[in-house]
C-alpha cells in the first residue's frame, strides 16, 4: 500500500529549507508583503516572516499553500485577528 500524505482540513504546515526556501500550507489570505516582511493568515493564527529579498514565488489560495525566497530571519505568529476586514480597515478602524 503505498504512502499518502493525509491533511485535514484547516491543517498547517511549515517547511524551511536551508533559510532560503519557506513552504506555507493553511494559508488563507496574504495581508501584506515587500523585500522584508510577509504577514499572511494561516489556520493557525497570523504568520509574520522577516528577512531579506523575500519573494512569494507561489501563492495558491484555493489549496492554501505559499512559496517564498529569500533569506528568512524569523518566524513568528500573532493570535487570529476577529474581525474580517481587509488590511487598511483593521489599521483605520
Amino acid at each position: 500500500m503505498p504512502y499518502e500524505e493525509i491533511r485535514p482540513a484547516g491543517g498547517h504546515h511549515l517547511i524551511l529549507e536551508d533559510r532560503e526556501r519557506l513552504t506555507v500550507s493553511g494559508v488563507e489570505e496574504v495581508e501584506s508583503f515587500d523585500e522584508n516582511t510577509i504577514v499572511m493568515d494561516t489556520a493557525q493564527g497570523v504568520l509574520i516572516v522577516r528577512g531579506e529579498d523575500l519573494h512569494i514565488e507561489k501563492l495558491s489560495l484555493d489549496g492554501g499553500d505559499l512559496k517564498v525566497e529569500g533569506m528568512v530571519e524569523s518566524l513568528s505568529y500573532e493570535e487570529p485577528r476577529r474581525g474580517k476586514g481587509g488590511f487598511l480597515s483593521r489599521l483605520l478602524g
